[in-house]
């Protein structure tokens, strides 16, 4: 099977808003859509819902269609539990794209269980979308995309993402490195000195430099401001994200992502430390 990006849905308006993300996505990355729809087998709720199951695909996909007629795709209904059958078919995509909260979410809770579980768990990119239909943000960001980066240790799948989604999107990327005072300083009794600080903060912010080297030459068209604060990783994304339209983080124990999707306001980009890295893609559609 060719590469291309797949959106799990439901009925809900949320999962709707994440399958538009996807497929502008898809034409962005000139990659074909694979909408899924998992059902529960023997699901005894089926018949009291507006329209049955085999033809929630069907049905987004037919919308998308009118909404982009450019996309190509195709649509399947599947049996099982969603996190599980949605973890398998990532394997091979592009992007997995969900909704923050599906048609069983409980209200008072920012992050589905789907959502949570292939959080930590997706072997390749996930994307999860909040509520909004796909350009209805709020006007005036000033950043495209927003990279949660480690500078000490980057991941080359996470940058290469962010990058790619910058170059395709014609959009600046805003790098940021969280960082902390070194353990001497948070074990002493007195105040750290301020020039203490600046020195260190000069060093987190010349790693942060020599760490994005390599992408700046590979991408050399994408506008990159670079960013050092003294935050934890989620706290800094939280923050830099309001002004974004898609922040990319890596994942390696998946706490720092569950942390940042409670306070999502734009797609955010989970992408685990063993997926493979991918460059630029060519712009034209492929056929399934």
């Amino acid at each position: 099977m060719g590469r291309m990006i797949i959106t799990g849905v439901d009925r809900s308006a949320r999962s709707r808003a994440a399958a538009d993300w996807a497929a502008r996505e898809a034409l962005l990355r000139g990659l074909p859509l694979h909408v899924v729809h998992v059902s529960a087998p023997d699901d005894p709720a089926a018949d009291e819902r507006p329209y049955r199951p085999e033809t929630v695909a069907d049905r987004v996909l037919a919308e998308l269609g009118r909404r982009h007629p450019e996309l190509t795709g195709r649509a399947d209904t599947l049996s099982g539990t969603a996190a599980p059958v949605l973890r398998g078919l990532a394997e091979d995509a592009e992007l997995l794209v969900l909704g923050l909260r599906g048609e069983g979410g409980r209200a008072g809770v920012a992050v589905g269980s789907t959502a949570a579980a292939l959080a930590v768990a997706c072997p390749g990119p996930l994307v999860l979308v909040p509520g909004a239909l796909a350009g209805a943000e709020p006007p005036g960001r000033a950043d495209g995309v927003t990279l949660g980066i480690d500078a000490r240790d980057p991941v080359a799948a996470v940058v290469d993402l962010a990058f790619e989604a910058a170059r395709l999107r014609g959009e600046r990327l805003h790098a940021v490195h969280a960082w902390t005072f070194p353990p001497q300083a948070t074990c002493s009794p007195f105040p750290v000195l301020e020039e203490d600080r600046a020195t260190w903060e000069d060093q987190e912010v010349q790693m942060l430099s020599d760490a994005l080297r390599p992408w700046r030459g590979k991408y050399p068209h994408v506008d990159v401001l670079e960013d050092v604060v003294l935050f934890t990783p989620a706290e800094a994304l939280a923050h830099t994200a309001r002004n974004s339209g898609l922040v990319v983080t890596g994942r390696r124990s998946g706490g720092t992502a569950l942390a940042l999707l409670e306070h999502a306001r734009c797609p955010v980009a989970v992408v685990p430390s063993c997926a493979v890295p991918v460059g630029p893609r060519p712009w034209a559609l492929r056929p399934l």
